[in-house]
């Protein structure tokens, strides 16, 4: 256990928690004369500190980000497959106590026990030693800069849809800029206009990239 804490960048003081958190359904009812508690208690209590943690940090950190697109990206951010990744950087599966039918069923690769997993782990740490801990491992392993960029980045163009309608009768449109390259490694431009008006010039290896580059740029220039 002591190398999945180094990997957790946290040190149990009660190491029943982490065992607890790492005890698959089928290994406890395996176990029933023990009374071994399965992680799905913990797996509902790390959900919510989770989304809390997920909450606090894109409200300090995007203070110019509509509601609606903060609820969208928190739930990118803490999605399955997102939290699939975070219990792959840590090796999380080889650390799970499984029943031996879940095993020999490919259990410890599947996407929905690692990702209950981690949000057991979560929960593990926030009862051992309260929120802090439990927030820093969060914005550390799920919410780092590059994977808040990277699901911000997919969706510019809702956000400066969202920044706009703010004022009615105001309208949006994106135009195709130009091209250069050759056709096997074309640069495509976008401009996005404001009522007539161009508010952002983006580039990208699609004319979807090339939008969503001049989105970007926009809500820089409509949120300074």
């Amino acid at each position: 256990m002591k190398e999945l804490e180094r990997k957790l960048g946290y040190q149990f003081n009660n190491k029943a928690l982490l065992i607890n958190a790492l005890t698959h359904s089928s290994y406890a009812n395996e176990n029933r004369d023990e009374g071994v508690p399965s992680n799905e208690r913990l797996e509902f209590l790390g959900d919510s500190v989770l989304g809390f943690a997920a909450a606090k940090h894109l409200y300090a950190v995007e203070p110019a980000m509509p509601e609606g697109r903060m609820t969208r990206l928190r739930a990118e951010l803490v999605c399955e497959q997102s939290l699939h990744g975070v219990a792959q950087d840590l090796g999380l599966g080889e650390y799970l106590r499984m029943g031996h039918g879940e095993e020999r069923n490919g259990g410890r690769q599947r996407i929905s026990i690692l990702a209950d997993a981690v949000e057991a782990v979560i929960a593990a740490i926030f009862l051992d030693g309260g929120i802090e801990p439990a927030e820093r491992f969060v914005e550390r392993m799920v919410l780092s800069p590059e994977s808040v960029e990277a699901h911000h980045a997919s969706d510019y163009k809702t956000e400066l849809q969202e920044l706009v309608q703010q004022r009615p009768d105001q309208l949006l449109r994106y135009i195709a800029a130009g091209e250069s390259g050759p056709d096997h490694d074309k640069l495509f431009m976008s401009d996005v206009s404001l009522n007539g008006e161009v508010i952002g010039r983006g580039s990208g290896k699609t004319k979807k990239e090339a939008e969503q580059a001049a989105a970007r740029e926009a809500l820089r220039k409509l949120t300074k």
